[in-house]
C-alpha cells in the first residue's frame, strides 16, 4: 500500500480503528491477511526485520544507490523530475535575464513570498490526493475563508451588521450543520472547530489580527466537513461535489463583498504575514533550530532502527543527507540576512513565510510518517477496499483528509491575502486552485493515490513560482505564462503515468 520508495512511511501492522485489534498479522496489497507472526518473531527483532522485504533491501552504501536506481529504472522518480526541472529553469532564466534581475537577493526573496500562498493550499491538497480524491473547490474555499476574515476585520467584528439578518443566519446554520456532519463521520476535531467558528462569529469578538485569521481557519474547517461529509459518506463523486461547491462558494464570496468590491487589510501583523522578514539574529536561530532537528530527527530514527534490528539506511548517507541540508540551509540564510534593497530602508532576513512553510511542512510530515492516520490515509490511497478488510475506518479518513485541505486552504488565503493587502470577489478564483493542484503534481504526488509526500508540494510550488516569476521579468505576456504553465503541467501528469504504468510492468 506504500512500501514503494519515496511513495511515505514503512509499511507497518495496520491497526483497525472499528472492531476487535488484530494483533500479529500484517495485510498485504490485495487485503488477504498472511498468517500469524511465531512466538520466535515476536520475541526477536532479528527475525522480525527479516519478516519485512523492505527492510532488508540495502547494508552498505553501494547497495542502497543501487537499490536507488533500480527504482528509478522501474518507475519510482520522486521529485528528481521536479528538482531537474526547477534547476533547468534557474540556469534558463538567469541566461535570459540579461539585467540579472533573477538571480538577485530581492527577487529571489520575493519569489518564495510570491509563491507561498498557492504552495501552502498545494500541501492540503496532497492529503486529498493520497486517497485518490480531489478537491476542486480549494481554490474558491480560501477565497471564502479570506472573505469572512476580511469582513471581521473592516467591521470590528460586526459581521451581522456586515452581511444582513438573513445571510449571517444561513452562514451560522451552515457552521452549525457542518459540525452535525463531521460528528456523524467522527471527525471530532471538525466538529469542535466548528462550532467555536459559529461562536465566534455570534459573539462578534472583537476584531484582532489572531482572531480573524482563527475565523478564515474556522471557516476553512467547515468547508471541508460538508465536502467530506458528501464525498465519504454521502458517496458522491469528488470530482462533482468539489466542482459545485468550487461554482457556489464563487457565488458566496460575490454576496458577502458585492461585485467590483474590495476589502482592504489595514492590520500591520496581517500584512506583515507574506511581507514582513524575521530579524537576522532571527534568522540564524531560524537556521539553528531546523538544521539541528532534521539532524536529530534522522540520527534518531536510524538509531532506534538498528538497535530494533531493522535494516537502516548506511550511515555514510545519512550524514551526507545531513550535511547537504546543513550546508544549503545555511548558505540560502546567509544569502537572505543581506541586504536586499538598495533604497534607504534596508531589507533583510528570512521572510515570516519560510518558517510558516517549514512548520506546516515537519507538522505534516509528521503526521503522514510518524501516526497511524498517516498510515491508513497512504492504505486507503493505494487499496481502499483492502484497507476497509483490515478494519480501517475509511469514511473517517476520506472525510479527513478534506478538512486538512480546506484547512491548509485558508491559512494559504491568509498569506496571499496578506502579499496583495486586500480581498476582492475573485479571492481564490481562476487560477489559484490550478497552480495548487499543478504544484502537488509536478512535485510527484500521484493523481492516482497512495504516493506523494507533502515536501513533494514545495518543491512543485517552487518550479510554478518560478516559472511565473522567470517569464514575469522577461515581459511574457500573460498568453505565454498560462501556456507555459499548462505545459509543465501537462509533462508532470504524463510523467505520472508513465511512471506508473513502469512500475505495474515491474511489479513494484
Amino acid at each position: 500500500m506504500a512500501g514503494r520508495p519515496g511513495s511515505g512511511p514503512e509499511p507497518d501492522p495496520v491497526e483497525p480503528t472499528d472492531g476487535p485489534i488484530v494483533t500479529d498479522r500484517r495485510t498485504d496489497r490485495a487485503g488477504e491477511q498472511a498468517a500469524p507472526a511465531s512466538a520466535a518473531q515476536r520475541t526477536n527483532p532479528g527475525n522480525r526485520a527479516a519478516d519485512f522485504g523492505i527492510d532488508t533491501t540495502a547494508h552498505t552504501t553501494s547497495e542502497a544507490v543501487g537499490a536507488y536506481l533500480k527504482g528509478l529504472r522501474a518507475g519510482e522518480l520522486g521529485t528528481l523530475p521536479a528538482l531537474l526541472g526547477l534547476a533547468a529553469l534557474f540556469v534558463l532564466f538567469t541566461v535570459l535575464d540579461s539585467g540579472g534581475t533573477f538571480p538577485s537577493l530581492l527577487n529571489l526573496a520575493n519569489l518564495l513570498q510570491q509563491g507561498a500562498g498557492p504552495t501552502i493550499i498545494a500541501m492540503g491538497l496532497v492529503f486529498v490526493l493520497l486517497t485518490g480524491e480531489i478537491d476542486l473547490a480549494a481554490g474558491t474555499a480560501s477565497g471564502l475563508a479570506a472573505a469572512l476574515m476580511a469582513l471581521h476585520l473592516v467591521n470590528d467584528g460586526n459581521v451581522l451588521g456586515a452581511t444582513g439578518t438573513v445571510v449571517f443566519v444561513l452562514l451560522v446554520i451552515v457552521m452549525l450543520v457542518a459540525a452535525a456532519l463531521a460528528a456523524l463521520v467522527r471527525v471530532w476535531a471538525g466538529t469542535v472547530i466548528s462550532l467555536l467558528t459559529a461562536v465566534l462569529l455570534v459573539v462578534g469578538v472583537p476584531a484582532t489580527a489572531w482572531t480573524v485569521m482563527g475565523l478564515a481557519i474556522g471557516a476553512g474547517v467547515v468547508i471541508g466537513c460538508l465536502t467530506g461529509f458528501l464525498v465519504a459518506r454521502v458517496g458522491m463523486p469528488s470530482f462533482v461535489v468539489t466542482l459545485a461547491l468550487f461554482i457556489t462558494w464563487q457565488g458566496v464570496i460575490l454576496q458577502l463583498i458585492g461585485d467590483g468590491g474590495t476589502l482592504a487589510l489595514r492590520d500591520p501583523l496581517i500584512n506583515a504575514v507574506a511581507n514582513g522578514n524575521l530579524s537576522v539574529t532571527a534568522s540564524w536561530v531560524l537556521f539553528v533550530v531546523a538544521a539541528g532537528g532534521y539532524a536529530a530527527v534522522q540520527l534518531v530514527r536510524q538509531r532506534s532502527r538498528l538497535r530494533a534490528g531493522l535494516v537502516a539506511r548506511p550511515t555514510g548517507l545519512v550524514l551526507i543527507k545531513i550535511g547537504a541540508v546543513v550546508v544549503l540551509g545555511g548558505l540560502a540564510t546567509f544569502a537572505l540576512v543581506q541586504n536586499r534593497s538598495p533604497g534607504v530602508v534596508a531589507i533583510a532576513g528570512v521572510p515570516y513565510v519560510v518558517p510558516i512553510v517549514l512548520v506546516l511542512l515537519v507538522l505534516g510530515t509528521w503526521v503522514l510518517d510518524r501516526t497511524r492516520f498517516g498510515r491508513h490515509v497512504y492504505a486507503v490511497g493505494g487499496n481502499r477496499e483492502a484497507a476497509r478488510r483490515a478494519g480501517i475506518d475509511v469514511v473517517r479518513i476520506r472525510a479527513s483528509v478534506f478538512v486538512i485541505s480546506t484547512a491548509f486552504a485558508a491559512i494559504g488565503a491568509i498569506v496571499y491575502s496578506s502579499k496583495i493587502g486586500s480581498v476582492n470577489p475573485a479571492a481564490g478564483g481562476g487560477n489559484t486552485l490550478l497552480f495548487a493542484v499543478g504544484a502537488a503534481v509536478i512535485g510527484g504526488t500521484s493523481l492516482f493515490g497512495g504516493r506523494g509526500r507533502i515536501s513533494y508540494a514545495v518543491i512543485g510550488g517552487t518550479v510554478l513560482a518560478t516559472v511565473q516569476n522567470g517569464l514575469g521579468l522577461l515581459k511574457q505576456p500573460a498568453a505565454v505564462v498560462f501556456v507555459v504553465t499548462g505545459l509543465v503541467l501537462l509533462l508532470a501528469a504524463a510523467v505520472d503515468v508513465l511512471s506508473r504504468r513502469r512500475s505495474v510492468a515491474t511489479g513494484r
